[in-house]
């Protein structure tokens, strides 16, 4: 692993807290007996009690740039979403209250911004894709402050983060292993080979979204193909196999979102998020129930602001090119 940068001093809070006089009021994420398996629940809500406050004027809708190719979304301590490009690793900025954005970083020919993540400090880290790289940025100034080459250029696939601890830990989809990169101070970059469960089919994308644990003292990764959820060890790697209750796989599962142990699984050429509770070791996961759209069109990740999901369309089954149109999508608790 190399630094192309040196590492940045850590940052002070980005703009300070969350404007309570825009903030949502906080929902309530389902528990294990808000809803029987496998229960299907339109985005649209269905009782005013919903959304409410001042934030139900907040659009649930708002566009990208035209061949933006989003795939990852973050929202920090205030109401901004930030989405990375796969087609030239930008960085867009969205204000959640008007859904009016734009670009904080340009990102390079050549470079992708896959999965992503807004420390408090105002860093954002940033999944290199195919480039096998982890990068760090302000997101105030879009300012690029390093460059982690955590893989070679091929056969691998840096493709999300989560930020624990001292460490922003990356998942490579084409190789068992995770990198766990220093949180805004100088530190060497650590790998983590995958062991115990872990099954690595060749020529798909197997390691994908990542959360902690609701201890914090572990990752839950989720393999997009054949769909599988691991609990891994963080000392060792050690990775146990996710038991699943209400459904045979998550395949096609992208972003993970985890409130407390309400697991959240977006499967995104499924167009829908499925809705698990958590047993408390993070052993098994149990259906509740799932969200679809018919606004979703291949959501990859989501991102929490308050009591909703921001997510963004990649539009996979379209045509990848500088005309096609992108968007992100809210949707509640």
């Amino acid at each position: 692993m190399t630094r192309n940068h040196p590492h940045p001093s850590r940052r002070t809070v980005l703009g300070g807290g969350a404007l309570a006089a825009f903030a949502l009021t906080a929902g309530t994420a389902p528990t294990a007996q808000a809803a029987s398996t496998g229960q299907t629940t339109p985005a649209t809500p269905t009782h005013p009690t919903a959304l409410t406050g001042p934030a139900t004027a907040w659009p649930t809708e708002f566009p990208l740039p035209d061949g933006f190719l989003p795939e990852g979304i973050t929202i920090g301590a205030r109401p901004y979403a930030y989405m990375g490009s796969r087609a030239n690793g930008a960085v867009r900025r969205t204000d959640l209250r008007t859904g009016e954005g734009g670009t904080i970083y340009a990102g390079a020919v050549g470079t992708a911004a896959i999965g992503l993540k807004v420390d408090h400090d105002g860093l954002l880290y940033i999944a290199g894709g195919a480039g096998g790289t982890a990068r760090v940025v302000d997101a105030r100034t879009g300012r690029l402050l390093t460059t982690h080459q955590l893989t070679d250029t091929t056969g691998h696939f840096i493709n999300d983060v989560i930020l624990l601890g001292d460490r922003a830990w990356f998942t490579d989809s084409r190789d068992s292993v995770l990198y766990g990169v220093p949180r805004g101070r100088q530190g060497e970059v650590r790998p983590l080979p995958l062991s115990g469960d872990w099954v690595q089919t060749p020529d798909v994308n197997n390691a994908n979204g990542i959360v902690a644990t609701p201890d914090g003292r572990g990752l839950i990764v989720v393999s997009s193909q054949p769909g599988r959820l691991y609990h891994v060890d963080l000392g060792t790697g050690h990775a146990t196999e996710v038991t699943l209750h209400g459904a045979h796989d998550v395949s096609d599962g992208d972003g993970l979102v985890r409130i407390g142990r309400t697991l959240y699984v977006v499967q995104n050429r499924q167009n829908r998020i499925s809705v698990f509770a958590l047993d408390r070791a993070a052993r098994s996961a149990t259906l509740r129930r799932t969200i679809t759209d018919p606004r979703f069109d291949v959501p990859t990740t989501a991102a929490r602001w308050h009591d909703r999901l921001y997510l963004v369309n990649a539009r996979f089954t379209s045509p990848q090119i500088p005309e096609t149109t992108f968007n992100g999508v809210a949707v509640p608790l």
